[in-house]
Formats: C-alpha cells, structure tokens, sequence
C-alpha cells in the first residue's frame, strides 16, 4: 500500500468538513473526484493509519495526520514549480500565511489555473482538482495553503504553517 496524494486532499476535506457525517459520492463531487477514488482514498488512509474506521465512518486520526503533515509530507510529496502562470495563490500568498508575509518583489507560488486572478510561479497542487475543490470551500484552501508551506516554503514559511496547522487541528470537532 502506498500512499497517494489524493489521500491526502481526502482527510484534509474531512478535516476541514469537521465531525459532519459524509458519503463517498458527496465528498467526490466537492473533491472533482470519483467515488471509486474517494473509497480508494478511504481505505489508504485507514491503512496508513491517518484515519479511523469507526463503525460506517471514517474520521481523520488527528495526531498521526498531523505529525504526518508537520514531518513527513515534505519528502513524500515535493511540489514541482514552474514558470509564470495565472492561478490561484498558495503557500505563504494565501490565507493564513499572507498575513505573517508582506508582498515583495518575488512572484508568489500559484497552482496553475486559467480561471486564476493571480500571476505568479507555477506550484504543483497535491491533486489536480485541487483548485476546484479549493474554490468552493475556504476552510478546505487554507489547510491545503498551509500543507503547500509545508511542502516547499522556506524554513520560517514552513514553522509558521506548522504552527497554524497545528491550531486546526488541535480544534477538529
């Protein structure tokens, strides 16, 4: 079994979802992924240990998700970056990390999307339907912004999105 980058966007959409009960085929829409890949998703993360089966529900396993994504995600998961794109910003260009960093002369990562109001460098999202997903749910964006600083930030960029992502989830449920 390994671990895929859908896994990932999956227990971060419960996360942001909080304890509401959820199906395969609503999380897929508001995923832009397929039920087949949610349940696949599901099993992973059980079998990972990132997620709880507990009786008909899933639930994100908090501690382990969260030392996987403070320790881990970085070497698993490195994003590509890229030439100049329109997109929508991530990292430490989009909330809550824009608020600790000032707007400088660097161009800020985006995830490529020709719908994107941002001009920026090209970072690649964990999953392509990443900018979909993120697009209809804040709470969603922000985890995956702070994942991003985490996956390719600078040192400062990724302890402050630690901390933040910390404060999620110690609040989850």
């Amino acid at each position: 079994m390994n671990l895929k980058p859908q896994d990932v966007l999956f227990l971060l959409k419960l996360v942001a979802r909080g304890k509401i009960p959820w199906s395969y085929n609503g999380l897929a829409v508001e995923l832009g992924m397929s039920p087949s890949e949610v349940h696949a998703a599901a099993q992973r993360a059980v079998a990972a240990r990132l997620a709880i089966k507990d009786a008909d529900n899933i639930w994100p396993n908090i501690r382990n998700l969260g030392e996987f994504l403070e320790h881990g995600i970085q070497y698993v998961f490195v994003p590509d970056r890229g030439e100049l794109n329109r997109g929508m910003p991530t990292a430490y260009a989009s909330a809550p990390l824009n608020r600790y960093f000032g707007s400088d002369e660097e161009l800020p990562p985006v995830w490529p999307d020709p719908e994107g109001e941002v001009r920026g460098e090209s970072f690649s999202p964990l999953y392509r339907s990443v900018p979909k997903a993120a697009k209809n749910d804040p709470a969603l964006y922000q985890l995956l912004a702070l994942v991003d600083a985490i996956r390719g930030g600078r040192a400062r960029e990724r302890e402050i999105a630690k901390k933040e992502l910390r404060q999620v989830l110690e609040h989850y449920g």
